[in-house]
């Protein structure tokens, strides 16, 4: 039972945090589809709430807009990759991929840079010249960093001096 919660509440923050709702009955029927689609998968059996949900607590720690759109994409991706397997002649199955697809597509596709997320994790730091250029980027890297955090502070008391809290 959560787990089907699940899914819908993933597939609804996708469609509204991207303002793909255009009107409630859109959803009603997508949530008649994915009902629809938990009984193909029979997602009600006891094993499905063992170990918690896989998509929404990882949603929890993605705030901010740009990094929701490269979690969601990368979700997205997974169900479409998944829906890949199921009976593609069901309307329900079709109905849930279509609306998925343009979601995708109204999404940055954040394949890019989770291969470079990847790739960060993969650098050999205690490798000699790996350390040189890191060093000579340093200054660089510092600077780009205060653009983002003065950027920041400039909102803030930009938003103090409107706001006469």
């Amino acid at each position: 039972m959560a787990f089907q919660t699940y899914s819908l509440f993933v597939l609804s923050v996708i469609m509204i945090s991207f303002g793909h709702v255009e009107n409630r009955l859109n959803l009603l029927q997508l949530q008649n589809d994915i009902d629809k689609l938990k009984a193909d998968f029979n997602s009600s059996h006891s094993d499905v709430a063992d170990g918690g949900p896989i998509f929404t607590e990882r949603l929890k720690s993605w705030t901010e807009r740009n990094e929701k759109e490269i979690i969601l994409s990368q979700i997205i991706s997974m169900y479409l990759e998944m829906l890949e397997s199921t009976d593609r002649s069901k309307e329900h199955v079709r109905n849930i991929t279509e609306e998925l697809y343009t979601l995708k597509k109204s999404l940055s596709d954040g394949s890019k840079k989770m291969e470079d997320l990847k790739d960060l994790t993969k650098l050999q730091m205690s490798d000699l010249k790996v350390q040189r250029k890191a060093v000579n980027e340093l200054f660089s890297v510092l600077q780009k960093l205060g653009d983002t955090s003065s950027s920041h502070k400039r909102k803030r008391s930009q938003f103090q001096r409107l706001c006469k809290c």
